[in-house]
């Protein structure tokens, strides 16, 4: 007999898969102990589970894996057959489907004009804060994408506006947003992206409590701190409009101390099947504990998966004792604020964990 552990570790579904497979009547264990209800399996069913592990993986609906598992081991195959040829024929209609849009998609890019895209005609200089730019950048940069494949991602966005100084940096998982005033600027709108390697040597002039020079010159930028400067060419990408994906539905604001919710997520269990994601509890009064897989929810209590790891660079860089949590709609993004502006936020895409 197999434990529900060891069943997990050899069939390739997770603990909480199982759990769920069991209560649907498609894989139910062999014997479960009626004191401790814990899951046994019998050496049969590791076939069955490596099979249902197949088609989960292929996508298949659950009505259709209750079918092929019970013809399986049928002498007359023609039903698993018939299902396994409609199944994929879904899958191949789907990508022929998406093909199609996405052509459509990529006509339509190519015909249309980026409002997000500034003509840097003019030279721009501006003056800022160097505690102010410091503190933006170090809010930041923990978000700046690596994927070579998405390089307009593998740098800080500066989104010079009036007298305001925004930074933005996102991977597509997390996105963090910061300000910093700005004196001498007084034309359109500028956007550019400081490569990741050169926005750290920026950060690496900001010793000082004076202001510092900021100058886009076309596609080059450069950074004067008195007698020391930094410059390099700005990515020749478009930045998303981030300003669309920070409009989050309004959710409710839980403020934890920072030190000892690091240690619980730390030292707290992770999700069985998802390395290094952290489920945390939400409970009706306000409280975020770790959710331990199993446990129960209980009512007046949410639940949303996040990126461990993630989550905790959020907490650094938030740089404060005590930051707010807000959690919105169960898709929505998590937001990390501080309590003191909402000029400084980030935001933690929540992780999609199956059944």
């Amino acid at each position: 007999m197999r434990s529900i552990g060891e069943m997990a570790r050899d069939c390739g579904l997770g603990v909480s898969a199982l759990r769920f497979y069991d209560g649907a009547g498609v894989l139910v264990p062999a014997r479960v102990d009626p004191a401790s209800g814990y899951r046994w399996y019998g050496p049969e069913q590791l076939e069955e589970a490596r099979l249902l592990a197949r088609l989960r993986r292929a996508g298949m609906p659950l009505a259709d894996i209750r079918l092929v598992l019970a013809g399986w081991s049928s002498a007359d195959t023609d039903l698993v057959r018939q299902l396994l040829r409609a199944h994929l024929r879904r899958l191949e209609l789907g990508l022929s489907d998406a093909r199609s849009e996405f052509s459509t998609l990529r006509a339509l890019l190519e015909c249309r004009e980026n409002p997000m895209t500034t003509l840097r005609t003019a030279t721009v200089r501006l003056a800022v804060p160097a505690p102010e730019l410091a503190a933006a950048l170090d809010a930041v940069r923990f978000a700046a994408g690596t994927d070579p494949e998405l390089p307009m991602l593998g740098g800080v966005l500066f989104d010079i506006e009036g007298d305001e100084l925004r930074v933005v940096a996102t991977d597509r998982y997390r996105m963090a947003v910061a300000r910093a005033r700005t004196t001498g600027h007084d034309g359109p709108r500028t956007q550019v992206i400081v490569p990741s390697p050169l926005a750290d040597a920026m950060r690496a002039l900001l010793s000082d409590d004076a202001s510092v020079r900021l100058t886009v010159d076309g596609d080059r930028v450069a950074l004067e701190a008195g007698d020391r400067q930094t410059a390099g060419q700005c990515l020749d990408h478009d930045f998303p409009d981030y300003r669309r994906l920070i409009r989050l539905p309004a959710g409710r604001r839980v403020l934890v101390d920072v030190q000892a919710f690091r240690k619980t997520l730390e030292t707290g269990p992770v999700h069985a099947n998802e390395d290094g994601v952290s489920v945390l509890k939400v409970a009706a009064d306000g409280t975020v504990t770790v959710y331990e897989d199993g446990a129960g929810a209980g009512a007046g209590q949410d639940l949303v998966a996040v990126n461990r790891e993630f989550l905790l660079h959020a907490l650094a860089a938030g740089a404060q004792d005590r930051l707010i949590l807000e959690f919105g709609a169960p898709k929505a993004p998590v937001a990390i604020r501080r309590t003191d502006t909402e000029a400084a936020f980030s935001l933690l895409m929540p992780v999609s964990l199956d059944n």
